[in-house]
């Protein structure tokens, strides 16, 4: 049984005065939860502050987004090798936002992957098609693509720290989200790529969330797919009560 995750991507929201108010009102709302992951993903600025807060809760502390450089002259850049420092678990890599906005591709996503990986972090790897691509018929091409070169040269032996999330472009941020029906039909297929790649064991071992518009009332339907393992959410991650909600999702 994969224990499932359900991280919070706050995007570029929230000072760190306004991030700790918001953990500990998630702390309240949402009390001890033993049956799942929860992880929070704070813009850099907030980090360390949210890391102290956070301090003896069993809620994760994500990074958004890395460099693939442990230290150097990069400016403005942020490494695995300092977010561990300041207490991350997970790093969020490859989001539908730096690959559309940032133009990132992904030999450098997967160059992201493993510098998380040598830190020892676990690596939140994000994969979608576009609403362009779903129409095409393109969708299981994007996502054969994405997977086989976002873990290019994985060890199989890691591939149990790396979670994966789910994240059709067409359904961030506008209100629209998968069927469930739609959801489990990629997570399945995404999971026989795992299995290609690495085998059966491996394969049932990993986590794959769904991202894309997760809210109080679809988290139920979506949660109840055998292939699906947890949630990636934006937009409801930022209000307590919400993603309160969203951890205690009810499985029929």
């Amino acid at each position: 049984m994969r224990k499932p995750i359900i991280a919070g991507n706050w995007k570029l929201h929230k000072t760190a005065s306004e991030a700790v108010e918001l953990v500990k009102a998630l702390q309240r709302q949402a009390g001890p939860v033993d049956d799942a992951e929860i992880i929070v993903a704070p813009v850099f600025t907030a980090l360390a502050t949210v890391a102290a807060a956070l301090e003896g809760s069993s809620i994760r502390l994500a990074a958004q987004n890395c460099y693939p450089e442990k230290t150097g002259a990069f400016t403005g850049e942020v490494s695995p090798f300092l977010l561990k420092d300041i207490g991350c678990s997970h790093v969020i890599i490859g989001h539908s936002e730096r690959r559309q906005i940032f133009k990132e591709e992904d030999a450098f996503i997967n160059r992201k992957l493993k510098a998380v990986l040598a830190e020892g972090l676990s690596p939140i790897l994000c994969i979608g098609e576009t609403l362009e691509e779903r129409e095409a018929g393109r969708m299981f091409e994007v996502l054969s693509v994405q997977t086989k070169i976002g873990l290019d040269e994985i060890a199989a032996s890691d591939m149990e720290k790396v979670v994966i999330a789910y994240e059709p472009v067409w359904a961030i941020g506008t209100g629209k989200t998968a069927t469930n029906e739609q959801a489990q039909e990629a997570h399945a297929f995404i999971r026989g790529l795992l299995r290609e790649t690495f085998g059966a064991d491996i394969s049932e071992k990993v986590r794959i969330l769904y991202g894309g518009s997760v809210k109080p009332d679809n988290v139920d339907g979506l949660m109840a797919q055998p292939d699906v393992d947890g949630a990636l959410v934006g937009g409801a991650s930022l209000k307590a009560e919400d993603f309160g909600r969203i951890i205690s999702f009810r499985r029929p």
